[in-house]
């Protein structure tokens, strides 16, 4: 039994009692029985009416909570419509008092989630607006009286982070480009005369409007700036490059040089000026010095036309070269040369140094060639012998390839401007041809006169004997000399015989005695001493082999005994 039961039964035993104790009162009093009917009735009376209002007072709250269970529904209805969530759904049977609670609840919640969402939507908006107004983008497409959906917030914000990504980029860009042209500005002493780049160089970064067209005129502005900078630039490297060719044309020296050094660099107005002033000023001493500067441009054109690879008859079509009438034509004449000669040259660089390439390693190869066809090469200190060979067999496999590198740019450049690429006068290849030829060419003449002379020698050796070949040392000994010829005196036949027996595998030169032999030209033979020994030697081969010792009969060269201790 409910606890609500139970006061409702000791209610009713109250009353029971009351009743029952105001009957005992009355009949102790005495009190007659009609007036205890009517005392009865007017407990009744007030016993029914304090609960007819108990019960309508409760009736009347039971009015109330269906009542506003009513509207709260329709509330949470209309709320879950605009916030696009499902409608609110009642968990199992409740009373109306719960019913009315809960839906209450729902409804304070709906509220709030409405209201969140309505003020993030307003700052959202308050953030576009100003997004939009700085990069002078629309506005986004949202409906403000309406509630928007948590899909349509977030879209919102990801639209309003990127706005502030695309604000933070171009300020970025802005902050820079500005930078550069104050920079530009200053260099080239320019001040803001238009209101665009008034407002870019001296109002307030954060006043300026970011929008693509702005940023787009302002790369477009920076772009002049740069190319007014670059032209700026170009025109004062050209008056210094002017400066120093009529410097040197004029042989200006070097103190005056320095007096104007504070303008060698840099490229702003000021300074552009006055390599303006120096350069009319170095002109006008330029026509004051015909000759001198004449003669400095003639000293440049023969670099240049050694540098071209210019032959002698391209050097003399240039005529005005020899002329001894030094004039202002005369001076144009050759400025022009020079220029087109100095642009001839550059353009053509690569090609010009390539050739200056193979020049300087023709040369080197030459060398080396005729160090290793010099017999005193042998003669090696500190390992040179080694490093000139491990060099010449590097060029003899670099200078095939360097041609071949140059045969094809050659013939590329000859495609490209329909004619022959020369090098003193002649095509490079056959050029290089030539040199090979002239190079074989030598070195078989060289091949012929050493098979010439040593033809002659063995000629001369048949009909003479061999000359001796001693060291220097040996041969600045006299016949004072203590030791040798001591040694020499007291050696026997069958010594030298042994010695003379085993020369040639050590290199020795065998010495005979004369003998009776023909002569190369077929004459008679001349008269020799018999075999005992003794003999008549001519005057000048005994002269010539001073070196010699005579024993018992027999010559033999101090070389005879190379190798052996006698």
């Amino acid at each position: 039994m409910r606890r609500s039961e139970v006061l409702a039964e000791e209610s009713i035993v109250c009353l029971q009692k009351a009743l029952n104790h105001l009957r005992e009162i009355w009949e102790l009093i005495g009190i007659p029985e009609d007036q205890r009917l009517q005392r009865t009735e007017v407990v009744k009376k007030h016993i029914k009416e304090l609960l007819d209002m108990m019960i309508a007072e409760e009736e009347s709250l039971k009015e109330r909570l269906i009542k506003s269970i009513s509207v709260c529904q329709k509330e949470l209805n209309t709320l879950c419509s605009e916030l696009r969530v499902e409608p609110f759904q009642e968990e199992g049977e409740t009373t109306i008092l719960q019913l009315e609670k809960d839906l209450r609840t729902q409804v304070e919640l709906m509220r709030k989630q409405k209201k969140d969402r309505k003020q993030e939507l307003k700052l959202l908006q308050e953030q576009d607006q100003e997004l939009c107004e700085i990069l002078c983008m629309p506005h986004y497409d949202i409906d403000s009286a309406s509630v928007p959906s948590l899909e349509e917030l977030n879209q919102f914000r990801q639209h309003v982070a990127t706005l502030r990504e695309t604000k933070a980029s171009r300020r970025e860009e802005f902050v820079s480009i500005k930078r550069q042209i104050i920079l530009c500005m200053e260099e080239l002493d320019h001040t803001p005369d238009t209101s665009f780049e008034r407002d870019v160089v001296c109002e307030d970064e954060d006043a300026f409007c970011l929008s693509l067209e702005n940023i787009a005129t302002l790369q477009k502005l920076l772009q002049q700036l740069e190319m007014q900078k670059s032209q700026n630039e170009a025109v004062c490297e050209g008056l210094r490059s002017q400066i120093r060719e009529l410097w040197d044309r004029l042989q200006i020296p070097e103190e005056e040089r320095e007096a104007v050094a504070t303008i060698m660099s840099g490229s702003k107005a000021k300074v552009r000026k006055a390599l303006q002033l120096e350069v009319d000023r170095l002109e006008e001493l330029k026509m004051q010095n015909l000759k001198k500067v004449i003669e400095a441009i003639r000293v440049e054109l023969a670099q240049y036309w050694d540098q071209c690879f210019y032959s002698q008859e391209q050097r003399q079509a240039f005529a005005p070269f020899h002329a001894e009438d030094y004039t202002e034509n005369l001076l144009q004449l050759h400025d022009a040369e020079i220029v087109r000669l100095r642009n001839y040259y550059e353009a053509h660089r690569e090609l010009f140094e390539g050739v200056q390439k193979w020049e300087e390693s023709w040369r080197l190869f030459l060398e080396f060639e005729r160090k290793a066809s010099d017999p005193n090469r042998f003669t090696n200190r500190g390992g040179n012998l080694l490093k000139e060979e491990k060099q010449r067999a590097k060029l003899q496999k670099t200078l095939p390839k360097l041609e071949e590198e140059l045969k094809a740019q050659i013939e590329l450049w000859e495609q490209e401007h329909s004619k022959a690429f020369l090098v003193n006068g002649q095509k490079f290849m056959e050029y290089v041809a030539e040199q090979w030829e002239m190079h074989r060419l030598e070195k078989e003449r060289a091949r012929q006169e050493r098979q010439l002379k040593n033809k002659k020698q063995t000629e001369t050796e048949m009909l003479y004997g061999s000359a001796p070949r001693t060291p220097s040392k040996r041969r600045g000994l006299t016949p004072n000399t203590p030791g040798k010829a001591r040694k020499l005196n007291t050696t026997t036949m069958s010594n030298a015989t042994a010695n003379n027996s085993i020369r040639p595998i050590f290199g020795g030169t065998i010495y005979r005695s004369p003998v009776s032999r023909l002569p190369p030209s077929g004459s008679k033979p001349v008269a020799t001493s018999t075999c005992s020994g003794k003999k008549t030697p001519r005057a000048g081969r005994r002269g010539a082999n001073k070196e010699n010792l005579d024993l018992d009969g027999s010559i033999l060269s101090a070389r005879t005994f190379k190798g052996f201790q006698i």
